[in-house]
């Protein structure tokens, strides 16, 4: 019964979406108020239903209803209680209620907080929400029903696929399900625009927080699916250019540039044209990677489905959102013209810059992800693109933004001093060549492109300290006056320098990992292997029972001249129910380096393959991406995000400058 209240939940949803996509719309284009108030009902009565359906089918799992197919094909009644919730978006059909979920929700958010938006782009701005949340519900309901029946039911179900059986993955979709959803809200702000012809420097300070909200979401899923590979799939790695990590990646390239860009449009009024595009692109990104995950038309070990007929359903709705977006902004785009002027040495210029980086970066890892499918459309040869390429052809292209982001911040409004700010900025060169130094020494020179790695984030992290120091005027005021500076600082200003840190740090661990060392051995207990200044002793191997798996656990002790440091524990997990076996690394950290042990395979003669890794500085790669959402969610805090941006931008002739300070 509970199922059938969950679907019947849905399909009034979809009801809701219809009205919610066509009233509030006719209602702005007739100036008629209570049409488009009904925007604002239809997102919340979404939200409850959506959210009901969501709660149905999380109780199914939980109380292992078996006659529901869904739960029947991706639970069990051993499974862990966590990993019966983490089921309900382990698989296709859960996985896409929780995509119109977060929808749903950030439909539900702008309703919430919108009384400072006016009421026309408000309305049109929620029917775009309700068109998506249309498309999807269609989706959901005639391909991917999660509520379908079985009967007789079966005594038990078939269990989740071990490898998602982690609390990594209990966090990781929802956190990246908000942040790719989460774009929709730019791309409704940005559609609702170019439908009223209007852009100026409020529509950018309201589309900003929602952009920044969905980014910090985005980056915290894309770095805890990155830490769940590393320390669950057993080979060390953080990052393989899979197609559907490249899927989450790019919309975070353009969902950043999209931030920056909108910066401009706020202080400066002008590229306005083109922070519609990039909200356009950001979140067709995100139905791209969509599309990729469920149409199986990419190999990954993250795919969800490959059902031809869902794909091609898929494809449909991106031809429709993209599509008619695109067309739009042809026909009203060209009426969008900014009125600020400025020099190519400026903040916006940097920040132009910035954005030019970020979307060649992102074509490049668009077109080395689907050359494959297009090569194969037109019949030409299978073709696999690796990590050799996309090593060599995108980490180039940052090196140089990753020097500007250091240097605009610098750089004055309409026209800067490039030779001034430079000169402002040795410190930093001191700090770039005192790390160059020191790594080419400790490393015996080598790998170079790894040093020179090390050097950049050092040059961006002293950077951005010199640029905070300049800002409070550290060292040229009594230190009173400049703690006063610094505590009158708007938040947005914070957020800024701790974002640009925390990419300072991650880019210091990315370089490191070039440092790692590798050993593998076949070894008895008993016996040892040495890596970096570490002897590792596999003292015995021991078979536990789990939940749902037996396991063998190996006792590895680690020493360092001789003094025990820790005792790790790898093991091998059986799953009985699905016949596989699955890793379980040991990883001692003390956030400089990571020692990384896994457990191979054994023999009869109780010989086991142990592999073991050092990695300097890798812990960074992950506290960095925490930095710079942690920098987001500082400067989504800022004030002038929650109160008077409606009543400024209407005492203020359309795209004025926004006061000094704001």
């Amino acid at each position: 019964m509970i199922a059938e209240l969950g679907h019947f939940a849905l399909i009034l949803a979809l009801f809701v979406a219809i009205v919610q996509a066509s009233v509030p719309l006719i209602g702005a284009a007739r100036r008629h108020a209570g049409w488009m108030a009904v925007g604002r009902t239809c997102a919340l009565v979404e939200f409850g239903l959506i959210a009901l359906a969501m709660a149905a089918l999380m109780h199914a799992y939980v109380t292992s209803d078996f006659s529901v197919a869904n739960v029947y094909e991706n639970s069990h009644t051993d499974k862990p209680l966590l990993y019966k919730l983490t089921g309900v978006w382990g698989n296709h059909e859960g996985s896409m209620l929780l995509w119109v979920f977060m929808l749903s929700l950030c439909a539900a958010a702008v309703a919430v907080f919108s009384d400072n938006l006016p009421p026309a782009l408000r309305a049109r701005v929620l029917a775009v929400q309700g068109m998506i949340g249309v498309g999807f519900l269609l989706f959901i309901l005639f391909t991917s029903n999660p509520f379908l029946r079985l009967w007789p039911a079966p005594p038990n179900g078939r269990g989740l696929n071990p490898v998602l059986q982690d609390p990594g993955l209990a966090f990781h979709p929802p956190f990246l399900y908000l942040g790719y959803v989460g774009f929709s809200v730019a791309f409704a702000f940005a559609v609702a625009a170019l439908i009223e012809g209007r852009v100026d420097a409020a529509w950018a300070r309201w589309v900003r927080p929602w952009t920044l909200a969905s980014w910090c979401a985005l980056t915290i899923g894309i770095a805890m699916g990155s830490w769940w590979a590393y320390y669950t799939l057993g080979w060390g790695g953080w990052w393989f250019w899979d197609p559907v990590e490249n899927a989450s990646f790019m919309p975070w390239l353009v969902g950043t540039a999209l931030i920056h860009s909108s910066i401009v449009v706020e202080k400066r009024d002008t590229l306005k044209s083109w922070t519609i595009l990039l909200a356009i692109i950001t979140f067709s990104l995100s139905l791209v990677g969509t599309f990729l995950v469920r149409s199986g038309v990419l190999t990954s070990v993250h795919a969800f489905a490959t059902d031809p007929t869902r794909g091609t359903f898929i494809l449909l709705l991106l031809l429709v959102a993209i599509g008619g977006s695109l067309t739009l902004y042809a026909v009203r785009a060209p009426a969008l013209k900014g009125g600020g002027l400025f020099a190519p040495i400026s903040r916006e210029g940097a920040l132009v810059l910035n954005n030019l980086l970020l979307s060649c970066g992102c074509a490049t890892v668009f077109l080395g992800t689907l050359y494959p499918l297009f090569l194969d459309a037109v019949g030409g040869p299978k073709l696999s693109v690796g990590f050799p390429f996309f090593n060599r052809t995108f980490a180039p292209l940052m090196v140089p933004m990753v020097i500007a982001v250091g240097v605009g911040p610098m750089l004055a409004w309409k026209r800067g001093d490039l030779l001034g700010a430079l000169q402002r900025l040795w410190v930093a060169y001191i700090a770039t060549a005192v790390t160059l130094l020191v790594a080419f020494y400790v490393t015996y020179g080598g790998p170079v492109l790894a040093v020179l790695g090390l050097g950049l984030a050092a040059w961006l992290g002293s950077a951005v300290l010199v640029e905070f120091a300049e800002r409070i005027r550290l060292f040229r005021l009594p230190l009173a006056d400049s703690f006063h500076r610094a505590i009158h600082l708007p938040r947005s200003a914070y957020g800024m320098t701790i974002a640009h840190f925390g990419l300072a740090v991650s880019v210091a661990g990315f370089a490191a990992s070039a440092f790692a060392q590798e050993a593998i051995e076949v070894l008895r207990p008993g016996e040892s292997l040495h890596i970096a200044a570490y002897t590792l002793t596999l003292q015995k191997v021991e078979r536990m029972p789990g939940p749902n798996y037996t396991a063998d656990d190996a006792s590895v002790q680690i020493t360092r001249d001789g003094t025990q440091i820790a005792v790790v524990h790898p093991q091998r997990r059986f799953f009985p129910l699905q016949q596989q076996t699955t890793g379980e690394t040991a990883i001692r950290t003390n956030l400089l380096a990571d020692l990384y042990v896994a457990l191979g395979d054994g023999d009869a003669e109780g010989n086991w393959t142990v592999r073991a890794y050092w990695k300097p500085l890798v812990p960074w790669i992950w506290i960095g991406a925490v930095i710079m959402a942690f920098g987001g969610l500082v400067s989504l805090s800022d004030r002038r995000w929650r109160v008077g941006v409606a009543a400024r931008a209407r005492r203020a002739p359309a795209g004025a400058m926004p006061a000094p300070g704001e």
